[in-house]
């Protein structure tokens, strides 16, 4: 989700100014409608949604006029793909709490990637976090709640901090166990908060520590959600434009 789609319009679908083009995502569970903004003449752009899962959905090109009825321009289909933001994603979100798992990422550590890397991976897998279907008691801790804070422990905080990865690290700081996390010390006693500091992540430092940090600049902070019931409305501010997404 949240890639940029271009729709190329052919001679005789280029049209009025007051002909209104949007697309709608059939999938198996969920079909999202998003509208577009005209680029030219001959050129339309949108976001793609974030979708609940990997599969074929059906995509239609509607036009809207008013007074009008809706038409249906064209159809093709789309593929949801499985990718590595994906993959990294969902393993990241089942280590949650998992000791060996946790302890198995400090080996990405030794491997430091080049900034320009961490950034891109940084965007990707947040993005990707954001269209997992957590599960309603899923927690950044982990499922054993009868830990306290004083047992030593690696925790998926400390992962995003000891790699940098900042827009990780806020989406994680607004879930369950996430402001809980920071204060866990791992077995070298290291919390999240002090490995930042001891890496010179100043950045990340700020926003762990500073009550009204905002989130970090990303393709994410350019779209606002409102959900109601099974009905969500995205806003993306970069592109000005918006997704309805209902679950069918």
């Amino acid at each position: 989700g949240d890639s940029i789609i271009t729709v190329q319009l052919t001679e005789e679908d280029k049209v009025e100014d007051d002909v209104v083009f949007y697309l709608v995502f059939t999938g198996s569970t969920v079909q999202h409608c998003t509208s577009t903004r005209k680029i030219n003449p001959g050129s339309l752009e949108t976001i793609s949604p974030g979708h609940d899962c990997c599969e074929t959905v059906k995509v239609a090109l509607c036009a809207s006029r008013e007074g009008h009825p809706v038409l249906v321009v064209a159809e093709d289909s789309f593929q949801f793909v499985q990718d590595e933001a994906y993959d990294a994603a969902q393993f990241l979100a089942t280590c949650a709490g998992n000791q060996q798992a946790l302890n198995f990422t400090r080996f990405l550590d030794r491997s430091r990637p080049p900034a320009a890397d961490v950034d891109f991976l940084d965007e990707k897998v947040a993005l990707a976090f954001r269209h997992l279907k957590l599960p309603a008691e899923w927690n950044v801790l982990g499922a054993d709640q009868s830990l306290t804070e004083n047992i030593p422990r690696e925790t998926l905080m400390h992962f995003a901090v000891r790699l940098g990865l900042l827009r990780l690290t806020w989406f994680l700081l607004q879930q369950p166990g996430g402001r809980g996390a920071l204060s866990i010390h791992n077995n070298e006693g290291a919390t999240p908060v002090s490995l930042a500091l001891e890496r010179g992540y100043q950045k990340l430092h700020q926003l762990l520590t500073e009550e009204e940090a905002r989130e970090p600049d990303s393709w994410s902070t350019l779209s606002h959600t409102v959900h109601s019931g099974d009905y969500s409305v995205k806003h993306h501010r970069g592109l000005d434009v918006y997704m309805l997404t209902a679950e069918a």
